[in-house]
């Protein structure tokens, strides 16, 4: 398909504009330059808090969103944000894990782990594990049901949700679900068409995926499937998934192929591509309307899962 109008609109502006890449300038400059792109309207929720949850490198700081204002023992949806490793916050998501509140019904955990390059791997991994392992112990002390949990994430946010659920599977922490959106599976890019047909002009590209590799793997980590889950070899017994993809993303191909793999391993998978878009969309859903169709198709799968 061509680009959706909408789409093709935002990618001449930032061709015009000569608007900074995701990965220009100085890991400060990057930051300030991601975080001032506009955002959608966040939706207003009864019950927002912010927590602390006992992590390895001290607390992790995690904020809780619910669409009723006194929750108990809903459904638990821990939410890991895009951005690269290196880029956003639960600031930068916030509307994100609001419209995951109102759409699912959950509890939604928007984790704020620490960044790349400061706190490279497995840093961010360890604190987004440490919180949905503290979650299935503790979930009921803020509203949730620690039986009921599934992990989710865009991006980068993608790639940390498919590691805690390759170690839930390790270590014994029962997952219902794993939303992985457009995820970031592999460091390779050779393998993947859409890493060369999408290389460049639409957002994302295949140069600033190896500059956030480079500030959150070092090379010699890079075979463990905690970072990199396109290195794991065995993917039965993980927990369902559904995988979203973009049409045109360098991503898109290593998402899909993880997903066939994970089929094939045994495990129930729903593969849905989404056409016209670019990576990123589904958080712009202000700006580029087949967003709300990737919602709804992400709100059904966590509602059957976490039903």
């Amino acid at each position: 398909m061509p680009l959706d109008p909408d789409v093709a609109e935002l990618v001449r502006t930032l061709a015009e504009t000569g608007a900074p890449a995701l990965s220009d300038g100085t890991i400060d400059e990057a930051r300030r330059n991601y975080d001032s792109a506009p955002k959608p309207d966040p939706d207003p929720l009864p019950h927002v808090v912010d927590l602390h949850v006992p992590g390895p490198g001290g607390e992790v700081p995690v904020r809780v969103y619910a669409a009723i204002a006194n929750p108990r023992r809903l459904p638990v949806v821990v939410f890991f944000h895009g951005g690269g490793w290196v880029l956003s916050s639960v600031d930068g998501h916030d509307p994100t894990a609001r419209r995951l509140a109102v759409l699912t019904g959950a509890l939604v955990v928007s984790v704020d782990y620490r960044l790349a390059p400061e706190h490279p791997f497995p840093a961010p991994h360890d604190d987004c594990w440490a919180v949905t392992e503290w979650l299935s112990r503790e979930a009921e002390s803020i509203g949730g049901d620690p039986t009921r949990i599934a992990v989710a994430g865009d991006s980068a946010g993608g790639n940390l949700a498919a590691g805690v659920a390759i170690r839930a599977r390790d270590e014994g922490v029962a997952l219902r679900h794993q939303c992985l959106i457009y995820p970031c599976i592999d460091n390779e890019q050779e393998p993947y068409e859409s890493m060369r047909q999408n290389a460049e002009g639409y957002f994302l590209s295949a140069a600033d995926m190896v500059w956030f590799w480079d500030r959150y793997v070092d090379p010699a980590l890079r075979h463990d499937p905690r970072a990199v889950p396109a290195r794991l070899d065995d993917l039965s017994g993980l927990a369902p998934a559904l995988v979203l993809t973009a049409e045109f993303d360098p991503l898109r191909d290593e998402a899909e192929a993880y997903a066939e793999r994970l089929g094939l391993a045994g495990v129930q998978v729903d593969l849905v591509r989404s056409p016209g878009v670019v990576h990123g969309f589904v958080t712009r859903w202000h700006t580029m309307s087949r967003a709300h169709e990737a919602h709804e198709a992400i709100a059904a799968a966590l509602r059957h899962a976490l039903s």
